[in-house]
């Protein structure tokens, strides 16, 4: 699957995918628990994502609500990821599900499903 692309981009693309979906993670939790939740991994959404919600602080409008931050920080990894990574790569553009760890999730649920479905 991954033939042409250096083992460095995968990684480096799994590191930003990994922190983006967690940063979602956190947003979606949010919606159901309060962030001082007892809950094991709503501690865990909080605990691993605060280091980035406060180092993006600067650049995260004031106007935006406390819950919506960690999805507005998740956008700039999927900005770095869409854009930039493409780019370093050479690629003049990347089609769907062109993200490595996507790509790797999308084959597995195919797989998943394709065994029930035939």
């Amino acid at each position: 699957m991954f033939e042409g692309i250096p083992f460095w981009a995968i990684v480096v693309d799994y590191v930003l995918g990994v922190v983006m979906w967690t940063l979602i993670g956190r947003f979606a939790m949010g919606i159901f628990l309060p962030e001082d939740s007892s809950f094991f991994f709503m501690r865990v959404f909080v605990k691993s994502t605060d280091p980035l919600l406060k180092l993006f602080k600067p650049v995260t409008p004031a106007f935006l609500i406390q819950p919506m931050r960690p999805v507005y920080v998740a956008w700039f990894f999927f900005m770095f990821r869409f854009y930039a990574m493409p780019w370093l790569l050479g690629y003049s553009m990347m089609g769907m599900l062109s993200f490595p760890l996507e790509g790797e999730v999308a084959q597995v649920i195919s797989r998943l499903f394709g065994k029930f479905l035939n």
